[in-house]
């Protein structure tokens, strides 16, 4: 399935738009991982526990965007974008949407 940022992929063409399509992910932090975090925050740089939580957050919310599309008969996603939020303190919310489409790749000029 091919995800977009963009509106139109060049060689291919609009067939069909199926509509707004979305993978929502919410992922807790964990005791362990705030103890972590808490610590390297005092000495200040990357907090490399969150980071791999939040790249691993967003894989899965757009394999779920992806399982999304596909149910809908769709064969990629344009105009993907992703949405952050915090839910309490301890949860991140990561959404990844976009609209779901049929894409046909445009015949080539053969000379």
């Amino acid at each position: 399935m091919l995800v977009a940022t963009t509106e139109t992929v060049p060689g291919y063409r609009r067939v069909k738009t199926l509509g707004q399509v979305f993978g929502v992910v919410v992922r807790s932090r964990g005791l362990g991982g705030n103890v972590l975090a808490g610590l390297r925050s005092i000495v200040g740089g990357e907090i490399h526990e969150y980071t791999q939580l939040l790249e691993e957050a967003r894989r899965q919310a757009v394999d779920r965007l992806v399982t999304n599309a596909t149910a809908m008969g769709g064969n990629a996603v344009l105009m993907m974008r992703f949405d952050s939020s915090e839910i309490g303190q301890y949860m991140s919310e990561i959404v990844a949407y976009g609209t779901a489409v049929v894409l046909e790749q445009e015949p080539t000029n053969a000379a």
